[in-house]
Protein backbone atom coordinates (compact mmCIF):
# COMPACT_ATOMS: atom_id res chain seq x y z
CA UNK A 1 0.00 0.00 0.00
CA UNK A 2 1.52 3.30 -0.88
CA UNK A 3 -0.01 6.49 -0.08
CA UNK A 4 -0.14 9.58 -1.73
CA UNK A 5 1.30 11.89 0.14
CA UNK A 6 -0.80 15.43 -0.53
CA UNK A 7 -4.10 13.23 0.33
CA UNK A 8 -2.66 11.77 3.39
CA UNK A 9 -1.59 14.69 4.76
CA UNK A 10 -5.05 16.63 3.73
CA UNK A 11 -7.32 14.00 5.47
CA UNK A 12 -5.36 14.14 8.44
CA UNK A 13 -5.41 17.99 8.61
CA UNK A 14 -9.39 17.68 8.02
CA UNK A 15 -9.63 14.93 10.64
CA UNK A 16 -7.72 17.51 13.35
CA UNK A 17 -9.93 20.75 12.22
CA UNK A 18 -12.91 18.85 12.88
CA UNK A 19 -11.64 17.14 16.08
CA UNK A 20 -12.66 13.84 14.77
CA UNK A 21 -9.56 13.09 16.67
CA UNK A 22 -9.83 12.66 20.32
CA UNK A 23 -6.39 12.40 22.85
CA UNK A 24 -6.48 11.33 26.40
CA UNK A 25 -3.62 10.14 27.74
CA UNK A 26 -4.47 10.16 31.48
CA UNK A 27 -7.62 8.40 30.87
CA UNK A 28 -6.86 6.52 27.44
CA UNK A 29 -9.80 5.00 25.83
CA UNK A 30 -10.57 0.85 25.42
CA UNK A 31 -11.23 -0.30 22.21
CA UNK A 32 -13.41 -3.36 21.09
CA UNK A 33 -10.69 -5.15 21.42
CA UNK A 34 -9.14 -4.60 24.63
CA UNK A 35 -6.06 -2.38 23.51
CA UNK A 36 -5.77 0.76 25.92
CA UNK A 37 -5.24 3.54 23.13
CA UNK A 38 -4.50 7.35 23.92
CA UNK A 39 -5.80 8.37 20.55
CA UNK A 40 -9.37 7.71 19.13
CA UNK A 41 -10.25 8.47 15.83
CA UNK A 42 -14.37 9.48 15.21
CA UNK A 43 -14.49 9.38 10.83
CA UNK A 44 -17.87 9.79 11.60
CA UNK A 45 -17.84 13.03 12.89
CA UNK A 46 -16.88 13.87 9.25
CA UNK A 47 -20.43 13.28 7.68
CA UNK A 48 -21.41 16.27 9.72
CA UNK A 49 -19.24 18.53 7.80
CA UNK A 50 -20.28 18.83 3.86
CA UNK A 51 -16.66 20.31 2.25
CA UNK A 52 -14.68 16.96 4.66
CA UNK A 53 -17.23 14.46 3.51
CA UNK A 54 -16.71 15.92 -0.11
CA UNK A 55 -12.90 15.56 0.29
CA UNK A 56 -13.16 12.13 1.66
CA UNK A 57 -15.87 10.84 -0.70
CA UNK A 58 -14.16 12.12 -4.05
CA UNK A 59 -10.76 10.83 -2.70
CA UNK A 60 -11.93 7.72 -1.84
CA UNK A 61 -13.27 7.65 -5.73
CA UNK A 62 -10.47 8.63 -7.17
CA UNK A 63 -8.44 5.86 -5.42
CA UNK A 64 -10.75 3.20 -6.50
CA UNK A 65 -10.73 4.31 -10.08
CA UNK A 66 -6.59 4.58 -10.04
CA UNK A 67 -6.26 1.43 -8.09
CA UNK A 68 -8.81 -1.10 -8.75
CA UNK A 69 -10.82 -2.32 -12.24
CA UNK A 70 -14.75 -0.71 -11.66
CA UNK A 71 -16.93 -3.05 -9.40
CA UNK A 72 -20.68 -3.90 -9.66
CA UNK A 73 -21.21 -2.19 -6.19
CA UNK A 74 -19.63 -0.22 -3.71
CA UNK A 75 -20.06 -2.53 0.31
CA UNK A 76 -20.14 -0.38 3.14
CA UNK A 77 -19.02 -1.97 6.07
CA UNK A 78 -22.01 -1.16 9.28
CA UNK A 79 -21.80 1.47 10.89
CA UNK A 80 -19.03 3.71 10.57
CA UNK A 81 -18.80 3.73 6.75
CA UNK A 82 -22.42 3.32 6.13
CA UNK A 83 -22.76 7.16 5.21
CA UNK A 84 -19.26 7.50 3.04
CA UNK A 85 -20.42 4.34 1.19
CA UNK A 86 -23.68 5.62 0.07
CA UNK A 87 -21.75 8.75 -0.93
CA UNK A 88 -19.26 7.00 -2.87
CA UNK A 89 -21.51 4.95 -4.81
CA UNK A 90 -23.67 7.58 -5.54
CA UNK A 91 -20.90 9.54 -6.97
CA UNK A 92 -19.55 6.71 -8.86
CA UNK A 93 -23.25 5.41 -10.20
CA UNK A 94 -23.10 2.25 -8.52
CA UNK A 95 -25.56 0.17 -6.13
CA UNK A 96 -24.71 0.10 -2.61
CA UNK A 97 -24.75 -2.85 0.23
CA UNK A 98 -23.73 -2.48 4.03
CA UNK A 99 -22.44 -5.54 5.45
CA UNK A 100 -23.91 -5.87 9.73
CA UNK A 101 -21.01 -7.45 12.34
CA UNK A 102 -23.77 -10.34 12.14
CA UNK A 103 -26.65 -11.61 10.89
CA UNK A 104 -29.98 -10.49 12.32
CA UNK A 105 -31.71 -12.70 14.90
CA UNK A 106 -35.15 -11.74 13.44
CA UNK A 107 -36.61 -10.81 9.97
CA UNK A 108 -34.68 -11.64 7.31
CA UNK A 109 -31.92 -12.85 9.60
CA UNK A 110 -28.94 -10.74 6.84
CA UNK A 111 -25.91 -10.06 7.52
CA UNK A 112 -25.74 -8.30 3.97
CA UNK A 113 -28.58 -5.35 3.80
CA UNK A 114 -29.15 -4.39 -0.28
CA UNK A 115 -29.41 -6.20 -2.76
CA UNK A 116 -26.50 -8.01 -4.52
CA UNK A 117 -25.99 -11.03 -6.84
CA UNK A 118 -23.26 -14.32 -6.16
CA UNK A 119 -20.41 -13.28 -8.63
CA UNK A 120 -20.85 -9.84 -8.75
CA UNK A 121 -17.82 -7.80 -7.68
CA UNK A 122 -17.33 -5.12 -4.70
CA UNK A 123 -14.85 -2.50 -3.27
CA UNK A 124 -15.52 -2.72 0.36
CA UNK A 125 -15.61 0.88 1.99
CA UNK A 126 -13.96 1.37 5.56
CA UNK A 127 -13.65 4.08 8.17
CA UNK A 128 -10.83 3.10 9.61
CA UNK A 129 -8.49 0.32 10.48
CA UNK A 130 -7.33 -1.04 13.61
CA UNK A 131 -6.66 -4.59 14.21
CA UNK A 132 -8.72 -5.68 10.97
CA UNK A 133 -10.74 -7.62 12.56
CA UNK A 134 -14.16 -6.00 11.79
CA UNK A 135 -13.08 -5.39 8.38
CA UNK A 136 -12.32 -9.01 8.09
CA UNK A 137 -15.57 -9.97 9.10
CA UNK A 138 -17.57 -8.00 6.69
CA UNK A 139 -15.39 -9.66 3.81
CA UNK A 140 -15.84 -13.06 4.93
CA UNK A 141 -19.78 -12.24 5.01
CA UNK A 142 -19.39 -11.09 1.20
CA UNK A 143 -16.93 -13.97 0.18
CA UNK A 144 -19.30 -16.46 1.65
CA UNK A 145 -22.59 -15.28 -0.43
CA UNK A 146 -20.29 -15.58 -2.92
CA UNK A 147 -19.49 -11.82 -3.90
CA UNK A 148 -15.91 -11.40 -5.24
CA UNK A 149 -14.23 -8.89 -3.27
CA UNK A 150 -11.70 -6.63 -5.27
CA UNK A 151 -10.16 -5.10 -2.32
CA UNK A 152 -11.08 -2.22 0.17
CA UNK A 153 -10.72 1.19 0.63
CA UNK A 154 -10.50 3.22 3.62
CA UNK A 155 -10.00 7.00 5.48
CA UNK A 156 -7.42 5.74 7.95
CA UNK A 157 -5.29 3.06 8.87
CA UNK A 158 -2.98 2.64 12.61
CA UNK A 159 -0.79 0.69 10.63
CA UNK A 160 -0.60 -2.32 12.75
CA UNK A 161 1.23 -5.41 11.74
CA UNK A 162 -1.32 -7.99 12.83
CA UNK A 163 -3.93 -5.69 10.26
CA UNK A 164 -1.58 -6.16 7.29
CA UNK A 165 -0.92 -9.96 8.03
CA UNK A 166 -4.69 -10.63 7.83
CA UNK A 167 -5.15 -8.59 4.55
CA UNK A 168 -1.95 -10.19 3.12
CA UNK A 169 -2.77 -13.77 4.01
CA UNK A 170 -6.08 -13.49 2.18
CA UNK A 171 -4.98 -11.45 -0.98
CA UNK A 172 -7.12 -8.60 0.06
CA UNK A 173 -5.30 -4.85 -1.81
CA UNK A 174 -6.02 -2.53 0.86
CA UNK A 175 -5.69 1.38 0.23
CA UNK A 176 -5.84 3.78 2.75
CA UNK A 177 -6.48 7.92 2.65
CA UNK A 178 -3.95 8.91 5.63
CA UNK A 179 -2.67 6.58 8.38
CA UNK A 180 -1.09 6.84 11.70
CA UNK A 181 1.99 8.45 10.75
CA UNK A 182 0.77 11.23 8.77
CA UNK A 183 -2.24 12.10 11.50
CA UNK A 184 0.33 12.39 13.86
CA UNK A 185 2.72 14.30 11.88
CA UNK A 186 0.12 17.30 10.92
CA UNK A 187 -0.77 17.16 14.92
CA UNK A 188 2.83 17.89 15.91
CA UNK A 189 3.30 20.35 13.14
CA UNK A 190 -0.48 22.24 13.95
CA UNK A 191 -0.15 22.40 18.08
CA UNK A 192 -2.87 19.68 18.35
CA UNK A 193 -0.76 18.01 20.52
CA UNK A 194 2.27 18.58 22.96
CA UNK A 195 5.69 17.67 23.09
CA UNK A 196 5.14 15.04 26.21
CA UNK A 197 1.96 13.58 24.62
CA UNK A 198 4.11 13.27 21.37
CA UNK A 199 6.42 11.37 23.06
CA UNK A 200 3.43 9.08 24.48
CA UNK A 201 1.75 8.56 21.34
CA UNK A 202 4.62 7.05 19.34
CA UNK A 203 5.43 5.07 22.55
CA UNK A 204 2.07 3.45 22.10
CA UNK A 205 2.24 3.01 18.31
CA UNK A 206 5.73 0.72 19.29
CA UNK A 207 4.03 -1.66 21.52
CA UNK A 208 -0.14 -0.86 21.85
CA UNK A 209 -0.84 -4.03 23.88
CA UNK A 210 1.79 -3.23 26.33
CA UNK A 211 1.43 0.55 26.15
CA UNK A 212 0.77 2.02 29.69
CA UNK A 213 0.07 5.38 30.37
Amino acid sequence: MVLDKETAQETAEFLLQIKAIKLNVEDPFTWASGIKSPIYCDNRIALSYPHVRNHLRDAMRKKIEQQFSRPDAIAGVATGAIGLGILVAEAMGLPFVYIRPKAKEHGRKNQIEGYIEPGQSVIVIEDLISTGKSSFQAISALKDYGVQVKGMVAIFTYNFDIASSLFEKENIEVHTLSDYNNLIDMASKSNYIAENTLDSLLSWRSDPIHWKP
